[in-house]
């Protein structure tokens, strides 16, 4: 199927939003609802496959993929990643000191919505709080050299921890649904949504790419693409915002929280992967 075809059909079906995802559905209903959709449109795969993306419709992609991963091409990055999380800062604490269990097994839990601050907080937002409260400068949220490659080896330490996302009180329910509202509102000149091309067009090809499925999505970044190219979910966000010709925020912003929020709520009870390889 051609770019034109596709673009044709998705402007279709866009209709169809509102079927797939109820706005009057609570989270969970949300979740399980996109888990029936796509187990209607992929029968044979198992819920559990999602976490390999657009790998998981392609057996010969996904074979590829398990041996790049073998000995993956940017060993490099890793190495500077985990000197980042091993160099004391100013106070001599490392990062493992001042964050919950060291570090390990926290990445499944974020974001969340904190009631104390009155909003989402991702694990970039934890960084940099226990950046300055040792004593160092907030990093720029998305600088993939330092804010990246920190939270890439971060992440890692959360290697197969099931995502474990609450949205508990008013409050929080109001940032998933903003959340959510990004999601499915159209923008840009091609006046797509994310839920165009990753709910109603998940498994069509745009050029030579598949289009992934929203369910997993959310539990394997960061990646790195081509090699050393590490891009984090919000990185993506405004990359596929720009794609349809609208302009995106900046990583970090209200709107990105509330959308990865949402977005990885989805994928609960799905095993993290961080760190991994994609075209």
């Amino acid at each position: 199927m051609n770019v034109n075809k596709i673009v044709t059909a998705l402007a279709l079906l866009g209709s169809l939003l509102a079927a797939v995802t109820p706005a009057q559905a609570n989270p969970e209903q949300d979740r399980q609802n996109m888990i029936k959709t796509f187990k209607d449109k992929f029968p044979d795969l198992k819920t559990e496959d999602y976490v390999y993306g657009a790998l998981a419709l392609n057996k010969d992609a996904l074979g590829q993929y398990k041996s790049i991963m073998e000995f993956p091409p940017y060993t490099t990055e890793l190495d500077k990643a985990e000197k980042l999380w091993n160099t004391p800062m100013k106070s001599g604490k490392t990062y493992a000191d001042c964050l919950p269990n060291g570090g390990k097994m926290i990445a499944g839990n974020y974001p969340q919505f904190d009631n104390a601050k009155g909003k989402v907080v991702t694990l970039e937002m934890v960084v940099n709080d226990c950046r300055t409260a040792n004593g160092e400068e907030a990093w720029k949220y998305g600088d993939d050299k330092t804010m990246g490659l920190l939270t890439a080896h971060l992440r890692t330490l959360s290697d197969g921890m099931k995502v474990n996302i609450k949205v508990e009180g008013e409050a929080a329910l109001k940032a998933y649904e903003d959340g959510k509202k990004t999601w499915y509102t159209r923008k840009g000149q091609l006046n797509f949504s994310c839920a165009n091309c990753h709910v109603l067009g998940a498994g069509e090809r745009v050029r030579s790419e598949i289009l992934s499925p929203m369910i997993g999505q959310a539990t394997h970044w960061p990646v790195f693409r081509g090699g050393s190219n590490l891009v984090t979910l919000q990185t993506r966000y405004k990359g596929c915002h720009g794609s349809v010709r609208h302009v995106g925020d900046e990583p970090g912003s209200e709107r990105y929280n509330n959308l990865e929020y949402f977005h990885t709520y989805i994928s609960n009870g799905l095993p993290m992967q961080a760190s991994v390889f994609r075209k």
